[in-house]
């Protein structure tokens, strides 16, 4: 595994982590359509969160914000689409989220910060 692929990892798993901690169930991880993909997919009293993860490397030039643009969002609203078409659900709010992560520059990588945005953007 990659060096950034193990940093992507290792993101998701401390965001996951950290929904857990806050009492939201995973119901998915790393949902794949063609055309997208879903980081994690989380269930919470009535609500239904599709998480967009973006992980960078301490002193990095972005946050990861500017990676969500237009394309991709569209990316993530289709693959939510498909999900809900497979899964069903009773969700009364549903919601895209994105979680910022900043880990070292190391090799194997931890985690310095995790910024959390609820209703990161519409669909």
């Amino acid at each position: 595994m990659s060096v950034r692929s193990e940093r992507g990892r290792v993101g998701e798993q401390a965001v996951c982590e950290l929904l857990e901690k806050r009492g939201w169930n995973i119901a998915a991880r790393n949902y794949r359509i063609r055309g997208g993909e879903i980081d994690i997919i989380a269930e919470k009293s009535g609500t239904l969160a599709f998480v967009e993860v973006k992980t960078r490397k301490f002193g990095s030039l972005s946050d990861g914000t500017d990676a969500i643009d237009e394309k991709k969002r569209g990316c993530l609203i289709r693959a939510a689409d498909r999900y809900i078409e497979e899964n069903g659900t009773s969700a009364k709010e549903i919601r895209f989220d994105a979680a910022l992560v900043t880990v070292t520059t190391d090799t194997i990588p931890r985690i310095l910060d995790i910024e959390y945005i609820g209703s990161a953007f519409e669909a």
